[in-house]
C-alpha cells in the first residue's frame, strides 16, 4: 500500500464524521433529539452547538426528529398512500404551457440566425429547428390556443400561437436580428425585450425623417460614383453598397447631441473614411478634391495618404454643439481602436465625466478585422475595467461580407457572426439588413440609448456588401463570381429607398431631384453637412499652440529648493497610522524617509516619487499603467500601500502621492491587464489629448514592448511626421543583461534606434536616481512634446552606486553625457570607453581592479537626438586619447553600436581609432545558460580595455 494510501486508510478509521460512520451518528442525534440525556457527554455537547446554527432558510427553527416522519409515510405507503390524480388533458395543456415559454426563449436567442439579413440573399436561410414549433411538439391544430404571454411585450398577456408566432418573427427574425440573451444581468434582457417587442422591431418615423435619411443615402453614394467618375482609379476604398451607414452616423451624433454628449471621438480604417469626412464631419468636397488633384499643401516631413487623415469639426443638435473627431490611423485596421479609448478617457478626464456622459467614442470596423485582429481582444478586455473605462463604446461594423478577396464562410471565421467575440464582454449586438435604412437608422438609436442607459458597449453590425473590388484598382469577380453577379444586379441602396418613399407617395421624383442637388454641391465645393460650426471652441479645447516648434535642446528648470525637497519627502513617505504596511513596505518607506532628510542617498525608487511628487505638488497630473506597476516589477517602487489589516478585498490601500499637498493634480497608478498592445495604444491616445499629464507606459520587461511594436512604429516613431501630431508619452522598458535569459534582458535598443529621425522621440538610458528624477521632470517642465523612451535598470535599482546625494536634486538637470567622475591626468588617457547602462558599472569595477587609470569612461545617458556638442566636448578633455571604444551589453547587431558609430565618428579627433567590446553577432537576445552568460560578460569587460580587435574604424 503507497504511503498516501495508508494515509488515507488512516483517517478513514479514525474521523468520527466519516461517511461510513454516517448512520451510527444519524442514530446517534435521533435519540439527542428525542432525549438530549440519552447520549454521551461528549455527543450532547456537539449535537448542542449544533442547535445554534441557522435552518437553510436563514431561520431560527429547531430541528425535530425525523425517524416519526419516516415511519408515518411508511405506513401510509402500506395502506395504498396519497393517489394525486390529473386528468390527462391537463397534462397535455402544462405540456403545451411549458413548450410556449420555451418557444419565446428561443426566438430571442437564436432567432437573429433565421433573420432577413444579406441584402444579396446569397444563401437559403438556415434550418433552425428550435424556431420550428413541431420541434416543441405543436401542431396545425394548436394555431388557435390562446397561451399567457404576460412574460412578453408585444401587448398583450394572452395570444394564440399563430399571433405569438407572428410577433416573435416580425421581432427576431426580420431585418432586425438581435442577440442580448447572454447577458448576465436581468435588467438589461428585459430592457431589451421591452424596446424590441414592443414595436416588433418595426420602425415607424416620420414622412420628414424618411426623408432625412434618403439625403443622407443619396450623399454617401453621390459622393463615391462623384469620385469614381473624377478620379477614375485611384484609390479611395469605397463606401458603396454600405451607403446605410452614413445614415446611421448622422443618427448617431444627432442623437448623443440630444441626450447630453458634447464631443464624440471616432476610430475607423479606411472603407467609407472619405464619405466619413466629407458626409458626417463636414469637410469641404474643395479640400478633398484638392488631395486627389495633388495641390493640397504639404507641409509634414512624410505625409500620408487622404484615407488614413483625421479631421475634427463642431456641428450643430437639437441638445447643442457637438465636437467631432476623427482619429488618425494607419493601415494596421483596428489599431486605431484603444487609441481612441485613450483620447476618451483623456477628455473625460479633462471634464471631470467619470461615466462618459459627454465623451461618446464610436469604432467602425470591418468584419474580417473584427473577429480577426488580436488588439479588438484586448481592449474589449479594458472596456470595464477602473482605469480604462470609457463608459461604453457603440461599434459599428461595415459588414460587406468579404474580407479583402475571401467570402466563403469556411475560410472567413471560426464562429457564426463576425461579431461573436463581444460576447465575453456580454456586448449586445444588432444585426441590420442594410438595404433597410430605416431600421438601420432605428437600430444606431437603440444603440446609443443602451450605452447611455448601462454604460456598456453595444455593436450594430451593418450587413451590406462592397460593390467595389478591395480598392479600385482591383477586379473582385477574379475571385468571387458569384457574389459580383449579384452585386451587379443590385440596383443600390439609395434607389430602392428612393422607389419605396415615391410608393408612399413621398414624391416620385424625390431621389432624383435630391442627387441632382448633391452633385450641384460636390461641383461647388461647398460643405454637404449643415450646419457645420466654424470658430467654435469649449473651455475643454486644449490648445496645443505652446508645444509646438520646440527643439529638443531647450532647457527646463527641473531640480527644486531644498526646502520643497524636505517637505515634499516627508509628505510622500509618511503613512497614516490607520494604514498597516508590511515590513518589507515599512522598511522602504522608513529608508525613503532618511532618504528625504538626507541622512542617506537616495535611490532609484525614492528619486522615481520624488519626480512625480514635484510635478503633481506643482499641477502636472502624472498617469502610471502596466503590468504590476503599482508595486513594479522588481519591487521597486510600492506606490500603493496594501494595509495588512483590511478585512474586505475592495478597501485598504493607500497611495501617498495622492496626498502631497493640497489641490494638487491627480496621481493615478494602475495595474493594468495582461496586454502589451491595447494598453500602450491606450496611453498613447490618452497622451495625444492632454499634453499637460506625465502619461507613462511601463513594460513589465523591455522586453515585452514587441507585443507592442505596431503602435511604436505606426503611431509613436512615425505620428508626427504622417499626421502633424506631437504626443509626448513616456515608455519605462526596463533594460540589461543579468542572466535572465532571451525574454528577461532586452527592450531591443536597436529597434528604436532604427525608428529615431527627424528629431521624433527621445531615447535615453540613466544610470542613477537622480537622473531619472531629472528627465521625469524634463518631460514635463519642458514644453517639448515628444515620447520619451527610458530603458530603465533592474539591478541598479538597489544598487548603492547609482544612488545620489540629495544635492543632485535640488541642483543641476539631466545629463546627456555623464563625465568621467574619477580624477585622472587627462594628459594621461590613452583610450576613452563610451558606454550607455548598467555596463558602466562593471567597466569601473574592472578599472579599479586593473588600476588602469590611462582609461576614461564617459556615459552616453541620452542616445537619441545624440548630444553631439556634450560629447565632444568630453572627447576634447583627453587629446592624448588614441582609442575610442564603444562597450555594450548587448550582441553587436543589437543595442546601439550599430546607430551611434557615425555619431562617435563624428566627434573624434584625427588619427583616433573607434573599437567595439561587447557580444558577438546573435539570433537572440541573449543566452540562457549562466555559465555561459557570465563568461559573455566577462570577455566584453576584458575586451573594453585590450588591444582592439575586429571592426576598427579611424579618423
Amino acid at each position: 500500500m503507497s504511503e498516501t494510501n495508508s494515509v488515507y486508510a488512516a483517517y478513514q478509521g479514525n474521523t468520527y464524521l466519516f461517511g461510513g460512520n454516517a448512520p451510527y451518528v444519524e442514530e446517534m442525534y435521533e435519540n439527542y433529539l428525542a432525549n438530549p440525556g440519552s447520549v454521551p457527554d461528549s455527543w450532547r455537547e456537539y449535537f448542542d452547538a449544533l442547535q445554534h446554527v441557522p435552518a437553510v432558510d436563514g431561520t431560527n427553527a429547531k430541528d425535530v426528529p425525523h425517524m416519526p416522519v419516516i415511519n408515518a409515510f411508511a405506513e401510509r405507503a402500506k395502506s395504498g398512500g396519497t393517489k394525486v390524480v390529473m386528468a390527462s388533458a391537463d397534462v397535455e395543456m402544462g405540456r403545451k404551457r411549458t413548450a410556449v415559454q420555451q418557444l419565446i426563449a428561443a426566438y430571442r436567442n437564436v432567432g437573429q440566425r433565421w433573420a432577413d439579413l444579406d441584402p444579396l440573399k446569397r444563401t437559403e436561410r438556415p434550418n433552425i429547428p428550435d424556431l420550428d414549433p413541431a420541434f416543441f411538439g405543436f401542431t396545425d391544430a394548436d394555431q388557435e390556443t390562446v397561451f399567457d404571454t404576460s412574460n412578453t411585450f408585444f401587448g398583450k398577456n394572452r395570444m394564440s400561437l399563430r399571433e405569438l408566432l407572428n410577433a416573435l418573427r416580425e421581432t427576431y427574425c426580420g431585418t432586425i436580428g438581435a442577440e442580448y440573451m447572454y447577458t448576465t444581468e436581468q435588467a438589461e434582457k428585459r430592457w431589451w425585450q421591452q424596446k424590441l417587442e414592443s414595436i416588433r422591431s418595426k420602425p415607424n418615423f416620420t414622412a420628414e425623417k424618411k426623408k432625412q435619411i434618403l439625403d443622407r443615402l443619396t450623399a454617401a453614394e453621390g459622393l463615391e460614383r462623384y469620385l469614381h467618375t473624377k478620379y477614375v482609379g485611384q484609390k479611395r476604398f469605397s463606401l458603396e453598397g454600405g451607403e446605410s451607414f452614413i445614415a446611421a452616423m448622422d443618427e448617431l451624433i444627432q442623437s448623443a447631441g440630444a441626450q447630453g454628449v458634447q464631443e464624440v471621438v471616432i476610430g475607423m480604417a479606411h472603407r467609407g473614411r472619405l464619405n466619413v469626412l466629407v458626409n458626417t464631419m463636414g469637410k469641404l468636397p474643395a479640400d478633398l478634391f484638392a488631395e486627389f488633384d495633388h495641390t493640397a499643401p504639404e507641409e509634414l516631413p512624410a505625409g500620408d495618404v487622404k484615407y488614413h487623415q483625421g479631421f475634427s469639426s463642431d456641428v450643430s443638435t437639437s441638445g447643442g454643439p457637438v465636437h467631432l473627431s476623427l482619429a488618425f490611423n494607419p493601415s494596421h485596421l483596428e489599431i486605431v481602436n484603444p487609441v481612441v479609448e485613450g483620447s476618451v478617457r483623456a477628455r473625460m478626464d479633462r471634464r471631470d465625466d467619470p461615466l462618459g456622459k459627454q465623451v461618446l467614442p464610436v469604432l467602425v470596423h470591418g468584419d474580417a478585422a473584427f473577429g480577426g485582429q488580436g488588439v479588438n481582444q484586448e481592449t474589449f478586455a479594458l472596456a470595464q475595467t477602473r482605469g480604462y473605462s470609457t463608459g461604453g463604446t457603440v461599434h459599428i461594423i461595415i459588414n460587406n461580407q468579404i474580407g479583402f478577396t475571401t467570402s466563403d464562410p469556411r475560410d472567413m471565421r471560426s464562429s457564426v457572426f463576425c461579431t461573436d467575440i463581444v460576447k465575453m464582454v456580454e456586448a449586445p449586438v444588432l444585426h441590420v439588413n442594410g438595404d433597410d435604412p430605416e431600421a438601420v437608422v432605428m437600430a444606431a438609436q437603440l444603440a446609443l440609448e443602451y450605452r447611455m442607459t448601462f454604460r456598456k458597449d453595444v455593436v450594430l453590425d451593418v450587413v451590406c456588401f462592397r460593390k467595389l473590388g478591395h480598392n479600385e484598382q482591383d477586379t473582385p469577380a477574379l475571385t468571387q463570381p458569384l457574389m459580383y453577379k449579384k452585386i451587379a444586379a443590385h440596383p443600390g441602396t439609395r434607389k430602392l429607398f428612393a422607389d419605396k418613399l415615391a410608393a408612399q407617395g413621398l414624391g416620385d421624383t424625390l431621389g432624383e431631384d435630391m442627387a441632382k442637388a448633391y452633385r450641384a454641391a460636390l461641383d461647388a465645393g461647398k460643405n454637404t453637412t449643415d450646419p457645420v460650426l466654424t470658430n467654435f471652441k469649449t473651455k475643454f479645447t486644449v490648445d496645443w499652440s505652446p508645444f509646438l516648434g520646440k527643439k529638443w535642446t531647450d532647457a527646463g528648470d527641473t531640480a527644486i529648493p531644498l526646502a520643497e525637497w524636505k517637505r515634499v519627502a516627508e509628505k510622500i513617505t509618511t503613512i497614516p497610522e490607520s494604514v498597516t504596511p508590511h515590513q518589507l513596505v515599512k522598511k522602504v518607506y522608513d529608508d525613503r524617509a532618511a532618504m528625504g532628510r538626507g541622512e542617506i542617498p537616495v535611490d532609484w525608487g525614492m528619486g522615481e516619487h520624488m519626480a512625480f511628487a514635484s510635478l503633481v505638488a506643482s499641477g502636472y497630473p502624472v498617469r502610471l499603467s502596466g503590468e504590476d506597476c503599482g508595486r513594479g516589477t522588481f519591487t521597486h517602487r510600492h506606490a500603493v500601500i496594501h494595509d495588512q489589516k483590511r478585512e474586505k478585498w475592495d478597501t485598504g490601500t493607500y497611495v501617498a502621492l495622492q496626498n502631497v499637498t493640497d489641490n494638487q493634480a491627480p496621481f493615478t497608478v494602475i495595474d493594468s491587464i495582461l496586454s502589451e498592445e491595447a494598453v500602450l495604444a491606450f496611453e498613447y491616445g490618452y497622451a495625444s489629448n492632454d499634453p499637460n499629464t506625465l502619461v507613462i507606459w511601463e513594460a513589465q520587461f523591455g522586453d515585452f514592448a514587441n507585443g507592442a511594436q505596431v503602435v511604436i512604429d505606426q503611431f509613436i516613431a512615425s505620428g508626427e511626421v504622417k499626421w502633424g501630431r506631437v504626443n509626448g508619452i513616456t515608455l519605462m522598458l526596463p533594460h540589461g543583461y543579468e542572466g535572465q535569459g532571451p525574454e528577461h534582458s532586452s527592450a531591443r535598443v536597436e529597434r528604436f534606434m532604427q525608428l529615431a529621425a527627424d528629431t521624433n522621440m527621445q531615447l535615453v538610458q540613466p544610470t542613477t536616481a537622480s537622473q531619472i528624477f531629472h528627465v521625469l521632470r524634463r518631460q514635463m517642465v519642458r514644453n517639448l512634446r515628444k515620447p520619451l523612451v527610458i530603458f530603465t535598470p533592474k539591478s541598479l535599482l538597489r544598487n548603492k552606486d547609482a544612488t545620489s546625494p540629495v544635492s543632485e536634486f535640488t541642483h543641476g538637470s539631466f545629463q546627456t553625457v555623464i563625465p568621467e567622475n574619477k580624477t585622472l591626468k587627462a594628459d594621461k588617457v590613452k583610450r576613452v570607453v563610451a558606454c550607455s547602462g548598467k555596463v558602466y558599472y562593471d567597466l569601473v569595477k574592472h578599472r579599479e581592479a586593473k588600476g588602469a587609470d590611462d582609461v576614461a569612461i564617459i556615459r552616453v545617458e541620452q542616445l537619441y537626438p545624440f548630444p553631439h556638442k556634450a560629447f565632444a566636448a568630453e572627447l576634447k578633455k583627453y587629446p592624448n586619447a588614441t582609442d575610442i571604444v564603444w562597450c555594450q551589453d548587448e550582441p553587436q547587431n543589437q543595442g546601439a553600436w550599430f546607430f551611434i558609430q557615425h555619431n562617435i565618428h563624428e566627434n573624434m579627433l584625427d588619427g583616433q581609432k573607434l573599437g567595439y567590446a561587447g557580444r558577438a553577432a546573435s539570433a537572440s537576445p541573449a543566452v540562457g545558460y549562466s555559465h555561459l552568460h557570465q563568461d559573455q560578460q566577462k570577455a566584453l569587460i576584458e575586451a573594453a580595455f585590450a588591444k582592439l580587435k575586429g571592426f576598427v574604424l579611424t579618423k
